[in-house]
């Protein structure tokens, strides 16, 4: 018996560059041209929480340290984060947000709402529950073999 051929890592990958085109129009059309999907996500994680150590943030955003780096360089540029060393363990340094980043918010949690509609066209809550379960169960497979370790 022939067993049809697994594409799951395929479409993820397909599904991936996809998202991220169209993630990144809806931000230039709502005014966030400046600001990529990788740079969005490490914003959306300060958003959350601020003031956290890079390793945290590497971590959160599953962005490589290099990769992390770079990002945070251009969003310092632009005026919208700095490092921090904080007194009292000066080998420390916190990445914080600076008031540039306030309407920006908004504007990135209204486009990635967009998203999430236009992602989950046609799906039940149930099969959105099931869906994300799946999803977890993949990156708990890849994380436990290496995957999130930098």
């Amino acid at each position: 018996m022939n067993r049809p051929k697994r594409e799951g890592g395929f479409l993820l990958s397909k599904i991936h560059q996809m998202s991220k085109r169209i993630f990144s129009k809806k931000l230039k059309k709502a005014g966030l041209g400046e600001i990529n999907s990788a740079q969005g996500r490490i914003l959306f994680v300060l958003w959350r929480k601020d003031g956290i150590p890079i390793t945290e943030l590497a971590n959160k955003t599953a962005l490589e340290k290099s990769t992390l780096t770079a990002m945070l360089d251009r969003l310092e540029r632009k005026g919208l984060l700095k490092r921090v060393r904080p007194p009292e363990d000066r080998r420390k340094i916190l990445i914080v947000l600076v008031p540039a980043h306030i309407g920006l918010e908004k504007k990135f949690e209204k486009v990635s709402a967009e998203m999430g509609t236009l992602f989950y066209d046609g799906f039940s809550e149930n099969d959105k529950d099931r869906f994300e379960g799946y999803l977890r169960r993949v990156f708990s497979n890849l994380d436990k073999n290496g995957g999130g370790r930098r």
